[in-house]
């Protein structure tokens, strides 16, 4: 068991006051005065549905200007690997720079105390060894020495049974005697050496520093001449934004309700959005992670000198070479070729500019020319509140007006205001027994509504609220929102009938096709002292056609959903009929046993039944014959199990008069199955001339007939149907 003890006191070693102060004015002569740095406020936000957002900053530089944008480490990583920085005067960008930061685990390297992050007190004992401490609180006072070792006894308790670990200090004094000491919580260890001292102080501080969050400060070198704008857009992980809707009816019906969009955003990136301009894109762009911030070290192979003989320096001859005409370059592409060299030897944090025109992600845009951005559909924004765009898989809601939200704040943004067809029903389902009003709605609008939460109001009050899945510009869709307990369905009788219509063999292959018609009632009720229109989802059979009147109202990808108006305190019947087609293919084989199946086809013909009779009584004599094998086979087996026993009697018994018997025994079995050998072989072939004579018969066999024949009707009371 090991115990965390508090036992070492820290000396801080600290330079004298006066030291300190020359050493300040020393560096104030010879530090050159920074350059401002300009914060660049942020100028456009679009957030995405997979929690990420695209950010833009904006502003003026003027002549060399260093910007800086501030960033917690979290973000840092997806801002290394989407920045764009964009100098729309001409300029160019002569670096982008950050504080760097080294994992703990590379930093505790760093230390001889040789520690891990999370240590015990052995083992800081441990890293203590061998050097000198003074210890006080033990017995015989203040004892100095160099700390040897720490050990753990298990000592048995003097009033019970059971042990307890107790750890001891060995210290060896300067007169060279040892000292062997209990360590207790009184006990306290101080180092004596002032080196010893700092590193344990500079340990604690890595320590402490992983506990802050602490911001990253990148900062970009704008150079050129004059006053330019500039760009600066990247990606950083932010909460999801949350689409909620309201849908509110007017006390007197008029086949419409108004619809009210809001989105709820999070800012929590550690800047304010003063009056951005907000996008909110419902699609999910494929987005990652890289640790492109953290510094990261690749363990190299160790390679151990050499200590074999070395062998003498020597000269080789020069291989012959043809003559190669040095290529002629044009100027032109040797300046382009320089360019390319010379943008490749620069990283992120020491890119230079290529002046007149940029390809690489950070540089700058055409010299004289408008400021560029990314290219992006939602730069051209129409008219109006909120406008939609839709590009690649997603859709957009961009805000026209500018929105604020200060950093760690919220806030709902309004998307959408307009009044939309919505219709009053009631929903029922066999999926859903209980039956639900619903709104069935028609998106009327030219935005796409985003999923999320609705609440419905109608005269005034609160009615219910449910989900939404994305309705596109045009569709309609049932929106569910409180259960209906005036509307009573009842699933009557479920009736299936299967027929066979046609039946043909031909080349050794039978087909039968078939057809099933199911038939469902229902009644619906309605108890209240209004008319109701009720909406009735019916399950939709697979590879099904209707079959009867009337038709639905809407066909979805699983189910039929009928419209039936019920009056007050009344029933209405609904009746639907569905009819599917089948196909049954049957192969006749002389290796495969069919007879079964086909004394049960010989009954839908009398005609057929004529013509499958030899073909029947072939497979019953192949069928006969394969079992006499098999059963002539098992004994032949059984026979020669008796022989083996026999041979082996026979030898334990050799010279005794008792073999004897074993000699005759064994003489019977090679009798018997040396005829049962013979047997076999005449059994196969007859199986085999009767195999040939049904597949004779099989490929003789031709029938074709269009029938009809009721196959199997069954009856179901107050049961769905089946998919």
């Amino acid at each position: 068991m090991r115990r965390v003890l508090a036992v070492v006191c820290l000396l801080s070693s600290t330079l004298p006051l006066a030291a300190q102060s020359a050493a300040t004015k020393a560096q104030s002569k010879t530090a050159p005065t920074p350059s401002v740095v300009k914060d660049l406020p942020v100028h456009k936000v679009v957030l995405y549905k997979n929690g990420v957002g695209y950010f833009e900053h904006e502003g003026t530089v003027s002549g060399n200007q260093k910007v800086g944008i501030d960033f917690t480490s979290s973000q840092l990583n997806d801002v290394l690997q989407s920045l764009t920085v964009l100098d729309g005067g001409g300029g160019r960008i002569g670096g982008v720079n950050y504080n760097s930061t080294t994992p703990l685990a590379e930093q505790l390297k760093s230390l001889s105390l040789g520690m891990t992050d999370d240590p015990t007190s052995t083992e800081l004992f441990q890293a203590l060894r061998g050097q000198r401490v003074e210890v006080t609180g033990g017995p015989g006072g203040v004892i100095a020495g160099r700390l040897m070792s720490i050990e753990s006894r298990s000592e048995k308790s003097a009033t019970s049974d059971t042990t307890t670990d107790k750890f001891y200090l060995t210290l060896v004094a300067a007169s060279g005697a040892v000292r062997v000491i209990e360590l207790t919580p009184a006990l306290s260890v101080r180092p004596l050496e002032a080196s010893l001292q700092g590193q344990i102080d500079r340990y604690l501080q890595l320590l402490s520093s992983t506990h802050s969050n602490g911001l990253r400060h990148l900062t970009m070198d704008a150079v050129g001449q004059g006053q330019r704008d500039l760009r600066v857009s990247y990606i950083s992980e932010v909460p999801v934004w949350k689409s909620t809707y309201r849908l509110v009816f007017p006390r007197t019906p008029n086949g419409s309700a108004t619809m009210q969009g809001w989105a709820v955003v999070d800012n929590t990136v550690g800047a304010d959005w003063d009056n951005v301009q907000l996008s909110l894109v419902a699609g999910a762009p494929q987005s990652f992670i890289q640790p492109l911030s953290q510094p990261l070290y690749v363990r190299r192979p160790e390679i151990p000198i050499a200590t074999t003989e070395q062998t003498a320096p020597q000269t080789h001859e020069a291989a012959e070479m043809e003559a190669v005409p040095s290529p002629q370059v044009a100027p032109q592409a040797m300046t382009k070729l320089a360019l390319r060299s010379r943008s490749m030897s620069f990283g992120v944090a020491g890119m230079e500019g290529l002046g007149g025109s940029s390809g690489g992600v950070i540089g700058s845009a055409a010299s004289g020319g408008s400021l560029g951005g990314v290219d992006r559909v939602s730069d051209a924004m129409q008219q109006g509140d909120v406008s939609t765009n839709a590009f690649d898989d997603f859709f957009e809601y961009a805000l026209t007006q500018p929105v604020t939200i200060h950093k760690n704040e919220s806030a709902m943004v309004p998307i959408l205001q307009q009044d939309l067809p919505a219709e009053h029903v009631t929903l029922w389902s066999a999926k859903e027994k209980s039956p639900l009003r619903a709104v069935w709605l028609e998106n009327k609008s030219n935005l796409t509504l985003d999923a999320g939460s609705f609440s419905i109001f109608e005269s005034g009050e609160f009615a219910g609220e449910g989900l939404l899945d994305p309705i596109h510009p045009g569709e309609k869709r049932l929106l569910s929102y409180a259960a209906d307990q005036a509307v009573r369905v009842h699933q009557g009788a479920f009736i299936s009938t299967r027929k066979l219509h046609h039946i043909a063999i031909h080349e050794g292959v039978l087909v039968q096709s078939t057809s099933e018609v199911t038939e469902s009632t229902y009644t619906v009720t309605n108890a209240a002292s209004e008319a109701r229109t009720v909406i009735l989802e019916h399950p939709r059979k697979q590879n099904a056609t209707l079959d009867s009147e009337p038709k639905p109202a809407e066909t979805t990808a699983t189910a039929y959903r009928f419209r039936l108006a019920v009056p007050p305190h009344q029933s209405v019947d609904l009746h639907v009929g569905e009819r599917s087609a089948g196909q049954e293919t049957i192969t006749l084989n002389p290796n495969d046993d069919r007879t079964a199946y086909l004394i049960g086809v010989t009954k839908y013909s009398p005609e057929l039944a004529e013509k499958l009779k030899p073909v029947i009584a072939a497979e019953v004599a192949l069928s006969d014959l394969n079992r006499k094998i098999n059963e002539l086979q098992a004994r032949e087996k059984a026979l020669s199990d008796d022989e083996a026993r026999d041979r082996e009697n026979l030898t334990a018994l050799k010279g005794n008069d008792a073999g004897k018997r074993f000699v005759e025994e064994l003489n019977r079995a090679e009798d018997e199955l040396q005829a049962a050998h013979k047997e076999q072989a005449s059994l196969e072939k007859e199986r085999d001339a009767a195999r040939a004579k049904l597949e004779s018969l099989i490929g003789q066999l031709a029938f074709d007939s269009d029938l009809d024949i009721v196959l199997a009707s069954d009856q179901f009371g107050n049961r769905r149907p089946r998919n």
